[in-house]
């Protein structure tokens, strides 16, 4: 039996184990795959996915949760750790997990370029996240993560989670969302520095935010957009994402 969750670590085990199939089929799980799930917790999709996969690699932050996982299949490497500051296995080809609601954004945004190797993301986050990842630019909810993500991959699936599912219920509503990784631009490092910074001040114009941050003037920053045919005035909600990596390579 799970003992009661840990609110720090933004717990909510799964319980229900009929989403496992949509999560299998979103994830595209084949017997070659190698598996990267982060936050295991009581261990329910661990072994689902270690039934269909080569290999699993579990990162789990809570000690507390060892007794249950103790018995897992031997295809499974359980690693105990905080997965925002441990080295992340390299030859993982899938991402797929009910993320910790408290780190699901970073996560992912740094596994984009982080783990070259993975080739699809299968991941459980809050509803509004899911959606953010998406997002198209001009809404409320296009932001940093939404231009990093489409900048890197494509959506191959969403799937709408009852909050009864989970243990304990969460006070949000949750989502599986599929995504594909694509090419990334070249200049993707560079992009990420230049996103990150525009959307860091949301009320203020992209050459004030970019300015604020230090990596480049608001005159070069407003030279830049000129270059690319946007004028000084704009915010970085009204770019697309194609235009950010446009935009960092005229301040090379």
């Amino acid at each position: 039996m799970l003992r009661p969750m840990k609110k720090e670590y933004g717990q909510h085990f799964l319980a229900d184990r009929n989403i496992l199939d949509v999560i299998g089929r979103l994830a595209e799980l084949g017997p070659e795959d190698v598996v990267l799930e982060i936050g295991p917790g009581g261990g329910v999709l661990t072994r689902y996915l270690a039934e269909h996969v080569r290999g699993v690699h579990a990162i789990e932050i809570d000690r507390g949760l060892e007794p249950g996982l103790s018995d897992l299949p031997a295809n499974v490497d359980l690693v105990f750790g905080d997965a925002l500051q441990v080295e992340l296995p390299r030859d993982a080809t899938k991402l797929v997990a009910n993320l910790p609601y408290n780190v699901a954004t970073p996560l992912v945004v740094e596994s984009l370029d982080g783990l070259p190797n993975v080739e699809l993301w299968c991941v459980m986050v809050q509803r509004e996240v899911a959606e953010r990842f998406f997002a198209r630019p001009g809404t409320k909810d296009y932001g940093a993560v939404s231009v990093l993500v489409q900048l890197a991959a494509q959506r191959t699936g969403f799937h709408a989670v009852s909050r009864t599912v989970f243990r304990p219920p969460p006070n949000v509503d949750s989502a599986l969302v599929a995504f594909r990784r694509t090419e990334l631009p070249a200049n993707f490092g560079r992009a990420k520095e230049i996103v990150t910074a525009a959307f860091g001040h949301r009320r203020k114009t992209l050459p004030n935010s970019v300015a604020q941050t230090g990596l480049a003037s608001r005159e070069q920053a407003a030279e830049a957009l000129a270059a690319i045919g946007r004028p000084a005035e704009i915010r970085a909600e009204a770019l697309a994402p194609a235009e950010f990596v446009a935009l960092a390579g005229a301040l090379r």
